[in-house]
């Protein structure tokens, strides 16, 4: 009985994130190449729908493809030629490894940095989990 009743205490101090059973999608990334330079069309919905800051995904984005970035209104510019596929595969990488969390595999993370190191926590499971720093 007093079991029953710690159980339902701690069920109620968890946030309402933790029950929610939404299923997370990977955004699609538009792009368009022309000339010599590849265009994300729709990067501000793509951030916005994986929550993560501008800077901190066009420099991962970069570093992997080995080109600049910058952004021009409200798309983001690559040097060079990239092909759909092989931008959404990075994209892929990026949600597992900075977005979605290891233990409980919600996408509801936050990444903070604690003692120079950047982590990976959970809002809804509480897991903190280090992530690897960007290339410079």
């Amino acid at each position: 009985m007093e079991y029953d009743k710690l159980l339902d205490r701690a069920r109620g101090q968890l946030p309402e994130k933790v029950f929610e059973k939404s299923r997370f999608e990977i955004p699609k990334i538009l792009s368009v190449i022309e000339g010599n330079k590849t265009f994300i069309t729709n990067i501000r919905d793509v951030l916005s729908k994986i929550n993560r800051d501008e800077n901190h995904f066009l420099k991962f984005m970069a570093g992997e493809l080995a080109t600049s970035v910058d952004m021009e209104g409200a798309r983001a510019v690559f040097a060079g030629k990239h092909a759909k596929v092989t931008l959404h595969n990075l994209l892929e990488r990026y949600v597992k490894e900075y977005v979605m969390c290891g233990e409980c595999g919600k996408p509801d993370t936050s990444l903070v940095i604690e003692t120079r190191i950047m982590r990976k926590r959970c809002d809804a499971c509480g897991a903190s989990t280090a992530v690897k720093p960007l290339r410079k």
